[in-house]
């Protein structure tokens, strides 16, 4: 009998009941491209251009993201991360 019990206990511990919204909401975790991992925080663009945050990386970045597939497999975002702005403010 306590074998029984034993192993109904052990059965009903790895039966999981998992329950949520059936709405199509949120299927995937959110996926995209982030600036951080590659390009860090490197805003000297008049050294290299190419290795800097700039509006023309992240617009192409998306571009990329289009023309080699991503978004049709859910890749959809391009994430601004960390140094997008300006360290010293102009009148505009």
């Amino acid at each position: 009998m306590c074998s029984l019990i034993h192993t109904l206990i052990v059965i009903s511990l790895e039966v999981v009941v998992i329950s949520g919204l059936d709405n199509g909401l949120c299927l995937t975790p959110p996926m995209g491209w982030l600036s951080w991992e590659r390009f860090g925080c490197n805003i000297k663009c008049h050294l290299n251009r190419d290795e800097c945050i700039s509006e023309k990386l992240f617009t192409d970045m998306a571009d990329r993201l289009v023309s080699d597939g991503y978004r049709d497999v859910g890749y959809d975002r391009v994430n601004i991360d960390d140094c997008w702005m300006s360290r010293n403010r102009a009148e505009d």
